[in-house]
């Protein structure tokens, strides 16, 4: 069976030109496929019709702590893309002990992290959405 091994400072996340810092506690990644993937309709006779979505979106939950570099750069990609529509950017995610790895060309922050205060440093859970992202 062998023994395998997992370590939070192998992972390595870049968005765009920023490599992302000041990781959440727990669950500082999270990746779910986003579109509908396959659903189908069953008719009154028993026939049943398959629709596969096209769209290949996935998001990407990103959790860090409240001092994180990382919340200045994506607010600054949220911003800008309300502007102008330029605050896009491409994703690289990958676990190095696990030879997993996750990219995508185009990003982009849908919503802001939860601005949270407290008696102690508070989790910022930001909501990104990965076009055709894919798993190598």
């Amino acid at each position: 069976m062998g023994m395998k091994t997992y370590n939070p400072k192998k992972v390595t996340c870049s968005l765009g030109n920023h490599i992302v810092v000041g990781y959440a506690d727990d669950s500082m990644i999270t990746i779910d496929f986003a579109s509908e993937g396959t659903s189908y309709v069953v008719g009154a006779d028993g026939e049943i019709v398959r629709s596969i979505d096209p769209a290949e979106i996935y998001t990407l939950k990103l959790a860090v702590q409240q001092t994180s570099t990382t919340n200045t750069y994506l607010q600054k990609m949220f911003d800008k893309d309300r502007k102008n529509g330029k605050g896009t950017f491409s994703v690289n995610i990958k676990d190095i002990l696990g030879k997993e790895k996750f990219v995508g060309e185009v990003a982009w922050v849908t919503k802001p992290a939860s601005f949270v205060r407290g008696r102690t440093q508070n989790n910022r859970e930001w909501e990104i959405a990965v076009d055709k992202g894919k798993f190598k």
